[in-house]
């Protein structure tokens, strides 16, 4: 029973601490599949299934590594009113200046997009399939955190504004409730000069949407009674209390299309930094590396799911992560 219940915690602290959440990780490997051009798609189409079951493992990394929870954040306000002035992009200036511990406390999500894009490269070069297929992931993660506005700021669940939750609200509720509603495409990837250069612009970005994510949702807190801003929520075989549709809806709809665009944005550089690891490493011929070519039920399925992409659209994932549902008759749940 102990291991059981000892299970079942871990699954909710992952759940709870997983950037994106599972839903939109899975999402964004996914479809960033459909970006890639000729050369390098039908490899990554054949491990479609490993590159989205796998795409929440650095975030499983966390619980049995120290190191890792670092290398998915960057809390860049720790810098100063202009960190992306302040900070030098280059590893060793930054450290020379900040000192390595102090840039592991505050987050090297930057440097972490760095490393992989060159472990990538050079499992390219290899042709070393595992590797390939194993950088693609961590890297894909870390470029898909980097596009949550949350990862950039001390402020990272609005724990300092008492606003608790909100980290969860942004990255997980409102894709997995509105995900079927927003337009996914987000062109072809395109090679990327300066990777370290890219992965700071990505996340300056983010940063910039950090205020407003923030401040958005606070205004919206004064209108909700907490009757009305919270449900019962069934997720797995759990009842848990949770932001309740209409605030999800007044919520996404208050932000303007943000998390929207910050999916796409994640979606294009995702691909863009697994295609011009590839380019770097000399365009190698990844037909060559495909163990198991899709079956005839398989490609029609690529191609479909392909077709929606290029709509704007999505086809229904397997069965991966966990996603709340409102309990019938319990739309609202109301404090004693």
């Amino acid at each position: 029973m102990q291991r059981i219940f000892l299970l079942w915690l871990s699954i909710i602290l992952l759940l709870c601490c997983s950037s994106w959440g599972f839903y939109a990780h899975y999402r964004l490997n996914r479809l960033a599949i459909f970006t890639l051009p000729k050369g390098m798609a039908g490899f990554y189409e054949a491990n479609r299934e490993y590159l989205t079951a796998e795409a929440i493992s650095p975030d499983r990394r966390r619980y049995v590594d120290s190191t890792e929870a670092a290398h998915h954040f960057f809390n860049a306000d720790h810098y100063g009113r202009d960190p992306f002035h302040t900070v030098p992009q280059k590893w060793n200036d930054a450290a020379k200046k900040y000192t390595a511990d102090t840039l592991n406390k505050y987050g090297t999500l930057p440097w972490a997009i760095q490393y992989q894009y060159y472990k990538l490269v050079a499992a390219f070069k290899a042709h070393d399939t595992s590797a390939i297929l194993h950088h693609s992931v961590y890297l894909g993660h870390y470029v898909a955190d980097a596009c949550v506005p949350l990862h950039l700021t001390q402020n990272y669940d609005g724990q300092l504004t008492h606003q608790a939750g909100v980290h969860a609200l942004w990255e997980s509720r409102l894709p997995e409730q509105f995900g079927n509603q927003y337009n996914w495409y987000a062109g072809k990837a395109h090679y990327l000069e300066n990777p370290l250069w890219q992965a700071f612009i990505i996340c300056r970005g983010s940063f910039k949407c950090a205020d407003t994510v923030l401040r958005t949702e606070h205004k919206l807190h004064l209108t909700f009674p907490d009757s009305l801003k919270y449900a019962l929520m069934q997720r797995g075989n759990r009842k848990v209390k949770d932001y309740s549709v209409a605030y999800c809806k007044a919520y996404n709809q208050a932000l303007h299309g943000m998390v929207q665009r910050r999916l796409r944005t994640a979606i294009l550089n995702i691909g863009s930094y697994w295609f011009s690891a590839w380019v770097d490493a000399g365009q190698p011929n990844l037909n060559k590396l495909i163990v198991s070519p899709p079956s005839a039920a398989d490609r029609a399925a690529i191609i479909r799911e392909e077709n929606l992409y290029k709509a704007g659209k999505i086809a229904p994932l397997p069965d991966y992560g966990l996603i709340n549902k409102t309990l019938e008759g319990k739309g609202t749940l109301r404090e004693n």
